[in-house]
């Protein structure tokens, strides 16, 4: 999961969601707070609308520690929890939280189980109240399991023949073998067809604590205010998780895998090895990567690939950090005709950036519109909420929000040059292509 650009879906107050100090040009001030008990949170007041969020991660929590047998657990815990808690059935708190317009979700990544919380300052005491019950006394009835249950059997029904689904499942167990990380999130059909309320009630108890709990909040809500939510919301759960250990990683690259589907499009997946994000030089491959394929029409893929011949409508390069293993990751879907005429041209492209690096020009653009483009991720509280806690996580201190542009301002054209040179590896990428590509491929 990408805290720094975390999206609040189904937000029923979504109009009252634009953060005053965005448009006031003055720092962002982010206070701590430790509540009576203890809890720690990250917050940020904003009391230009009565609007609060609140995002929480429960740190190695996700779907990477789910027992052999057991797959697709976390994932089917973030789909129950806020389907009744305590003494309300699932009409019940589903009905409470629409009623008084509060937005509660979860979700499950292979590293965290994470939450995010929405709602109106004048029903932020019901929401706690609410986040509470669904974090410590979830009812796992029957009649909500089954129903999850076949909402995720139908999706994992669609991801069979889903192009994009089955480059990523088969990527991930190519580079990571036996690792955790190369099982599917949701699970399969006999691991989600065994899982019961006794594994559900299993992982809450091991998995939600206070030492392995990040809170990030935003909006309006005083720190005074604060302290004592986070002891109604969290002061129940258990000291410590009790999780199993999870195994650094080096991926396996230098695999080209292609799965036939007679679809006129193939769907192509790329990777090699990445960067840390607590390496010294990760802001020179970030802006190195804005450059090749992260930055949208701007990027060089996307000119060689699509504005220049037309080959794909979309093509793109991220960097992809997992708590266990970094990557550096692409995406391209064209033509069966054409996928090894575009993963020719991408791979010249990754070549060139190893052997050439790029030119002043692009890195002055390049953080121009990064350094330009960052204070518009303050517009939505739930962003903010959300970076919150990716800082906490990332370690990277409470001054990050006004040290950041300055970071991706110090990085000099010979960083980058440098970094390309070390970090791209075009000898050593896994390709995975889905379709029924035509001629030869090769990256």
């Amino acid at each position: 999961m990408n805290y720094f650009t975390k999206h609040i879906a189904g937000l029923t107050v979504a109009a009252f969601a634009t953060f005053g100090l965005a448009s006031q040009a003055k720092a962002v001030e982010v206070q701590e707070v430790v509540s009576d008990g203890g809890i720690r949170a990250w917050l940020i007041e904003d009391h230009l609308n009565p609007l609060m969020t609140m995002d929480i991660a429960f740190t190695g929590a996700g779907a990477s520690t789910d027992p052999d047998g057991k797959l697709g657990l976390a994932n089917m815990v973030s789909g129950l929890i806020d389907e009744g808690a305590g003494e309300m059935d699932s009409q019940t708190f589903r009905g409470e939280m629409e009623n008084r317009s509060i937005s509660l979700s979860f979700d499950a990544g292979r590293d965290d189980f994470a939450g995010s919380l929405v709602t109106l300052t004048r029903e932020r005491d019901t929401a706690i109240d609410l986040l509470r019950l669904a974090l410590s006394e979830p009812r796992f009835d029957d009649e909500a399991i089954e129903r999850i249950r076949a909402q995720i059997v139908s999706g994992l029904k669609s991801a069979e023949n889903d192009p994009r689904d089955i480059a990523s499942r088969t990527f991930f167990k190519s580079i990571f073998g036996d690792h955790p990380y190369a099982r599917p999130v949701s699970g399969n059909f006999d691991t989600v067809a065994s899982l019961n309320a006794n594994d559900f009630r299993g992982f809450v108890r091991h998995a939600f604590a206070k030492d392995n709990l990040i809170i990030g909040v935003a909006g309006d809500i005083t720190a005074d205010e604060l302290g004592p939510l986070l002891d109604e919301a969290f002061g129940s759960l258990p000291d410590h998780a009790d999780l199993p250990a999870i195994a650094d990683v080096t991926p396996t690259f230098g695999a080209v895998d292609v799965v036939e589907q007679d679809i006129p499009q193939s769907q192509a997946i790329w990777g090699q090895k990445g960067i840390k994000r607590t390496d010294p030089d990760f802001y020179a491959a970030y802006v190195m990567n804005y450059i090749l394929g992260g930055g949208g029409f701007s990027s060089r893929l996307t000119e060689e690939v699509r504005e220049k011949r037309g080959l794909a409508y979309g093509v793109y390069s991220y960097l992809a950090d997992l708590d266990h293993a970094e990557m550096m990751m692409g995406g391209v879907a064209t033509r069966n005709d054409a996928i090894g005429q575009s993963l020719s041209l991408i791979s010249t492209e990754w070549t060139k950036m190893k052997d050439t690096g790029v030119s002043q020009e692009e890195l002055d653009n390049a953080k121009s519109y990064l350094t330009g483009a960052f204070p518009l991720r303050f517009t939505s509280l739930g962003n903010l909420s959300g970076m919150l806690v990716g800082m906490q996580k990332e370690d990277l201190g409470m001054d990050f929000l006004d040290r950041r542009n300055s970071l991706v301002d110090a990085v000099t054209l010979d960083d980058v040059n440098r970094v390309a040179g070390e970090l791209m590896d075009p000898a050593n990428v896994t390709v995975t292509v889905v379709g029924k590509p035509e001629g030869e491929l090769a990256f």
